[in-house]
């Protein structure tokens, strides 16, 4: 217990260069914690609500049915492509009805029709991303940046050893301020890298896997469109 006390008291004892690198890896690490605990809940969230929506979208083959449901599904990635998908859908079909040339839905969508249904699915799953991907570069800034910032700590309190042998002699007393700043500011610098690499790699798996369903789902639902044409021309 008392060597812990003589590490805080050089610590506090040190210059102002190495309280600040502290000062700033510490809020580093804080800053990653929160980012962390955030992007955690709100992955499970999409992932959760994703495989929900996509069981109620295979049990129902009604669009309509499904799109009166949506609200039920608001974290879902996946959601937000139907909406998108769907609303197209809805303008493609209203502006065939009112225009004069009376051409047929199912003629249209088997033409040109689908791409831009793909476009509006694309602009869904960009929406999505969007959520998906905030304050992940912050993690991963965090994780490159902090031991950068540790090292010049590290070479700070080097320095400060070696001042110290210049004015103390080579007894461990004159030394052993400068080295354990240069330890504290190694070990705070690699605390606040290492779990911000590390859950960067998670989470990027994480959004991966739902990109992937994602683009899944947009195949989905381009099929679901053509059943219902192909139900409905009947």
């Amino acid at each position: 217990m008392q060597g812990q006390m003589d590490i805080i008291e050089i610590l506090l004892g040190s210059g102002l260069v190495v309280k600040l690198v502290l000062l700033v890896l510490i809020l580093a690490s804080v800053f990653s914690w929160a980012i962390i605990i955030y992007k955690r809940k709100i992955l499970a969230k999409v992932e959760k609500s994703d495989d929900e929506f996509y069981k109620f979208f295979q049990d129902n083959s009604e669009l309509n049915e499904i799109n009166a449901r949506i609200s039920d599904f608001k974290d879902s990635t996946l959601a937000v492509m139907f909406q998108k998908g769907f609303l197209e859908y809805t303008k493609i079909k209203n502006a065939l009805e009112k225009s004069e040339s009376k051409r047929d839905l199912i003629d249209y969508m088997s033409g040109t029709g689908l791409e831009s249904l793909e476009r509006a699915l694309k602009h869904g799953a960009n929406l999505s991303n969007n959520i998906l991907d905030k304050r992940l570069s912050s993690l991963a800034s965090i994780g490159s940046i902090t031991p950068f910032i540790g090292l010049l700590g590290t070479v700070w309190g080097i320095i400060n050893s070696f001042a110290g042998l210049a004015s103390g002699g080579g007894s461990i007393e004159a030394v052993a301020p400068g080295i354990a700043e240069a330890l504290v500011a190694t070990a705070v610098g690699l605390f606040a890298a290492i779990p911000a690499v590390w859950l960067y790699n998670l989470f990027t798996t994480q959004i991966s896997s739902i990109n992937s369903n994602m683009d899944s789902f947009a195949q989905d639902f381009l099929n679901s469109v053509q059943r219902n044409l192909l139900i409905k021309g009947k």
